[in-house]
């Protein structure tokens, strides 16, 4: 970090979208979760301040978490402000995601940058998957089942598709034309066929399944899965059956405490059928070459990047860096 740096500088999405692209994120996040693995990276649980998202008091329909993280290699310590909002914000044309990202020198305790972090959020999102099959996959090509088709299955599929050839791409979403955009959207990037199908037993057919929705019933059932399949589960509520869990041979995450308290094992770990003994390895563990995964092929493994405040912050540190190499941003001065 500059030491002499007093003031903040605002950087937008537009300048973030000329500053990194999926290939740069990839890197970076590969990098953060090494971090993780060498114990370079603190990353305290997230705080949720619930708005509504649960139907309670107030009635916003809405939620936003507190993220903060020191990134090691970056020098960098950094907090993500990001929440997703249905009601009011929907019925004005907002997207889901709302975020800031605020970057702070740790020497001084300056804050030098404040971004945008709705696109590094989506973009991050599909990154971890694609870095947790860097990990765990050993051949140059996958075939995708993916349930749900908005913004993190596109993100996905383009973290995805720069480090692996996708030979088929299955998608099924509620919704069909919803499912049909996302094939449109997505073809240039997976070499392989696009197939939409209504029935979603037929997307678990392939090496790589990934949820991405809201449902907050099971849709992947235990005894569709074959030997070899990895599956993530990533939608905050409960995608698939508890007894595809409990019946896993392996369970891989990126933070266990997050990973257990939110999201698919968060009921499980309640009731006290899935604890940290029940988990393999961390993704940090894998990045950092601490341990293998081994053969995965007669496994069924289950691999939950819940989501950590590090990555953005690593993510927004080399923007924040590259903007002042190019003299982009805006520099502002909140203390004169």
């Amino acid at each position: 970090m500059i030491l002499e740096e007093k003031n903040t500088l605002l950087i937008n999405q537009k300048t973030i979208k000329e500053l990194v692209g999926m290939k740069d994120i990839n890197e970076i996040v590969h990098k953060t979760f090494v971090g993780f693995g060498e114990g370079t990276v603190i990353n305290p649980t997230k705080l949720t301040l619930d708005l509504g998202e649960t139907g309670g008091y107030p009635p916003y329909e809405g939620f936003m978490n507190a993220m903060p993280a020191y990134i090691g290699w970056q020098d960098i310590a950094g907090l993500k402000w990001v929440g997703g909002f249905l009601g009011e914000r929907k019925e004005a044309g907002l997207p889901y995601i709302t975020a800031m990202i605020l970057l702070l020198n740790p020497h001084l305790g300056t804050f030098t940058a404040a971004l945008d972090g709705a696109y590094i959020t989506n973009m991050r999102t599909g990154s971890q998957t694609a870095n947790a099959l860097r990990y765990l996959v050993k051949k140059p090509s996958i075939s995708i089942g993916m349930y749900g088709a908005g913004m993190q299955a596109s993100t996905n599929i383009l973290a995805i598709s720069d480090l692996f050839d996708i030979s088929e791409l299955i998608i099924w979403n509620h919704r069909r034309s919803t499912a049909d955009k996302l094939a449109e959207d997505v073809k240039d990037l997976v070499k392989g066929t696009i197939r939409v199908v209504e029935d979603p037993k037929e997307a678990s057919q392939a090496d790589v399944l990934i949820t991405v929705t809201p449902a907050q019933e099971p849709i992947v059932k235990a005894d569709w899965l074959q030997p070899g399949t990895i599956i993530f589960p990533l939608g905050s509520f409960q995608e698939i059956e508890d007894e595809l869990i409990l019946k896993a041979d392996k369970i891989i995450v990126d933070h266990v405490e997050q990973a257990l308290h939110r999201g698919a094992l968060k009921h499980l770990n309640k009731q006290g059928k899935v604890t940290e003994e029940n988990i393999f390895a961390t993704l940090g563990d894998l990045a950092a070459e601490k341990t293998s995964a081994g053969d995965l092929s007669k496994d069924i493994t289950i691999c939950i990047p819940i989501g950590t405040g590090a990555m953005d912050v690593a993510i927004a540190g080399e923007v924040h860096k590259r903007a002042l190499e190019k003299g982009l941003g805006e520099h502002f001065d909140f203390v004169e």
